[in-house]
């Protein structure tokens, strides 16, 4: 089961039905199977506070991803600074709500086993992304 939590924010997520459905695509598509996902909508500092704590990082980001999964089943909390993504909307020209919809895939594709730590797991975990987002305009 999928379920939305906001700390520490005014933020609305309006999507849940829409982005469960979408999330439980790309689990399949990718052989997994939902489990208990969380995902916590929460500002800046709450994620700074997430990070320092449990990561030993000191430094803000848009997704903090704490993987609790067994087997094929996805399981895990995604802390997403919502304050963050709207800064790298900005940053990066786009919609609010599209680079959302990233960076909750992204959180989503890190259970799944993808990474981001060398140049070629970019590509991979940026393709990956693309091809999911182009599947949720279509839902």
């Amino acid at each position: 089961m999928i379920t939305y939590h906001f700390e520490q924010t005014k933020f609305v997520f309006r999507q849940k039905t829409l982005t469960s459905k979408w999330l439980r695509l790309v689990a399949e598509s990718e052989i997994r199977r939902i489990g208990d996902i969380s995902i916590i909508f929460c500002s800046d500092n709450y994620i700074l506070d997430i990070n320092r704590r449990y990561l030993g990082h000191d430094y803000f980001t848009d997704i903090i991803t704490f993987d609790y999964c067994e087997g094929d089943r996805l399981s895990g909390d995604l802390f997403i600074s919502v304050d963050s993504v709207r800064e790298n909307s900005v940053e990066y020209g786009t919609e609010f709500k599209d680079e959302l919809n990233r960076v909750i895939v992204h959180g989503i594709l890190h259970l799944i086993g993808y990474d981001d730590h060398t140049e070629e797991d970019v590509k991979v975990m940026r393709s990956k992304e693309d091809y999911y987002l182009s599947l949720r305009e279509i839902l």
